[in-house]
């Protein structure tokens, strides 16, 4: 073999062997950073989320607002209210949702809630806090002139994106959460509609020492 030949193949030999070693470099994705910690105190204490103002529910065109509705839940007992690496979460009872109308004349809606609902804070700026709606746990049924059912997470648990504030009293937020939803009825039901808009504000109280306050941190 000639020394030119010998060169040559030497050459594509340490290409290769050069690209071999790359290449796990660049599949290689930038892990994510972790998400920081939170603590929510008073451990073990039960909380109660009243709603303030309105709640409203807009799926396709039509929109149901409820003006009552309360959840409870306890903070989970230490060392389970602190996540040095994330959110912490805490199951609450079902949402109840009364005192509703609907946007459409002559349509009166009922919410139904049911199942394992749960809220996660996680600390941050903002405090980001995430609704969990269970597999059907949510279904709106309006009578009169329109018939329809609305079932919010039909295939599966829903996430519902919200935010937290710290004070006296702390708040839970919702702007313009989307939620998965199927709609079925007869005429002027949105039975088009994917997705329907959540907007409410929540109070939390605490009630098992009502002088003092939920409150999310790191």
């Amino acid at each position: 073999m000639s020394r030119t030949r010998t060169t040559t193949l030497a050459l594509a030999a340490a290409a290769a062997a050069g690209a071999m070693s790359l290449a796990p470099v660049s599949a290689t994705a930038t892990p994510l950073p972790l998400a920081g910690s939170t603590t929510v105190t008073p451990a073990g204490h039960a909380f109660k989320a009243t709603l303030s103002g309105k709640a409203t529910l807009k799926a396709g065109s039509v929109t149901v607002t409820c003006t009552v509705s309360v959840s409870t839940g306890t903070v989970p007992a230490a060392p389970g209210n602190t996540n040095p690496a994330g959110p912490v979460s805490s199951p609450i009872s079902p949402p109840t949702y009364s005192s509703c109308t609907s946007s459409v004349w002559g349509v009166t809606p009922t919410v139904t809630t049911s199942g394992a609902w749960s809220v996660s804070m996680q600390n941050g700026s903002p405090i980001t806090a995430t609704m969990t709606v269970p597999t059907g746990g949510l279904v709106v049924h309006t009578t009169g002139l329109a018939v329809c059912t609305v079932t919010a997470a039909p295939s599966g648990p829903a996430n519902v994106a919200g935010t937290w504030t710290n004070g006296a009293p702390p708040s839970l937020t919702f702007t313009n959460a989307s939620v998965p939803v199927t709609v079925t009825g007869g005429f002027g039901c949105p039975t088009s509609a994917t997705a329907s808009i959540f907007n409410a504000v929540y109070k939390v109280t605490d009630t098992t020492n009502p002088a003092q306050q939920i409150t999310v941190g790191p």
